[in-house]
C-alpha cells in the first residue's frame, strides 16, 4: 500500500514513475512526493503534468495548420 503523508491538511500521495527527475519532488522518509501537486498520478492522466520540469514542450514548426474544408472551398472560390 502507498504511503500517504499530511501536509497542513491536505494528503499527499507518492510520485509515479514519470515524476522521477522533476525539480519539484522532495523525499521524506525514503518515499518522494510532489511538492506542487497532492496527487501526481491525476497530473499525468492527461499527457504531461504541466508541473514538471523535466519534460520539454514540443512545438510543431512544420508550418502545418488544420483548416476547415468547407473554409478552405470558399477561399478557393473566392480566388484567395
Amino acid at each position: 500500500m502507498s504511503q500517504v503523508i499530511t501536509v497542513n491538511g491536505v494528503e499527499c500521495h507518492p510520485i509515479v514513475e514519470k515524476c522521477e527527475g522533476c525539480d519539484r519532488t522532495m523525499e521524506q522518509d525514503g518515499v518522494k512526493y510532489c511538492k506542487s501537486y497532492p496527487l501526481p498520478e491525476r497530473k499525468w492522466a492527461q499527457k504531461v503534468c504541466n508541473f514538471a520540469t523535466h519534460m520539454k514542450l514540443e512545438v510543431d514548426k512544420g508550418g502545418k495548420v488544420n483548416i476547415n474544408p468547407l473554409k478552405a472551398s470558399k477561399r478557393a472560390a473566392r480566388g484567395r
